[in-house]
């Protein structure tokens, strides 16, 4: 995802000042992060709460894109607003991804209405840590949050008010998504499918460039407002 935001920022015409890959190099190139406007987060879990600290540290805004650490979300938060600094965090930055977040709350809501049970599946390459995928996470959520016949959600087997998500990991597969409303008469299904990751490093300069002069929170519905 690094190189793709790389290539991404470059072909708008934006400038990258530094990469950075590793815990040595934040202390070899910090004199060149000082002179980002903004930075973009794409590590692994347990790495993204230190990194947003280090931005915060020299008030950089920062764009995160790694998902698996919202535990750690509401200290962040916390910090955010306290001290005025400018992050922008979603669990997917591509623009079709998340139009069919806005269509799967309007799928739950009808399917309460008119007596659809739903199910979810994500499908990821092998490489993938986090499981169910952090859109995955916000497509059931979102499920959960307007329709009254599910309060949790789980990749193993569900009772009658727990929403199910089917996991696959295989091969390189950038990602698949779909939710299924299904009745004794018909199913509905709604799928995205990531040909590559050329989508989510637009919205993630996106979405950065949308952050530029701002201060506290942001994701992709304020991004989508704007």
């Amino acid at each position: 995802m690094g190189h793709e935001v790389e290539k991404a920022a470059l072909a708008k015409g934006h400038t990258v000042v530094v990469t950075i890959d590793n815990p040595q190099e934040w202390e070899a190139r910090i004199d060149q992060l000082k002179q980002a406007d903004v930075a973009i987060e794409f590590s692994q879990p347990d790495q993204v709460v230190g990194n947003i600290n280090r931005c915060f540290d020299l008030h950089i805004p920062i764009v995160v894109g790694t998902t698996a650490w919202q535990d750690h979300f509401e200290e962040i938060k916390k910090r955010c607003m306290e001290e005025q600094q400018s992050l922008f965090t979603a669990p997917n930055f591509s623009i079709g991804m998340n139009i069919m977040f806005m269509l799967n709350k309007q799928l739950a809501k009808f399917a309460e209405r008119y007596g659809y049970q739903i199910s979810l599946s994500e499908t990821h390459h092998i490489h993938k840590l986090d499981k169910p995928s952090g859109t995955a996470v916000k497509l059931a959520n979102d499920i959960i949050s307007v329709n009254h016949n599910y309060d949790s959600w789980s990749i193993d087997s569900p009772n009658d008010h727990t929403l199910f998500i089917d996991v696959t990991r295989e091969g390189e597969v950038f990602g698949i998504h779909s939710t299924c409303a299904q009745s004794p008469a018909d199913k509905i299904t709604l799928t995205h499918e990531a040909f590559n990751r050329q989508g989510l490093a637009n919205g993630a300069i996106a979405a950065a460039e949308f952050l530029m002069g701002k201060k506290g929170v942001f994701g992709m519905e304020d991004l989508f407002e704007a």
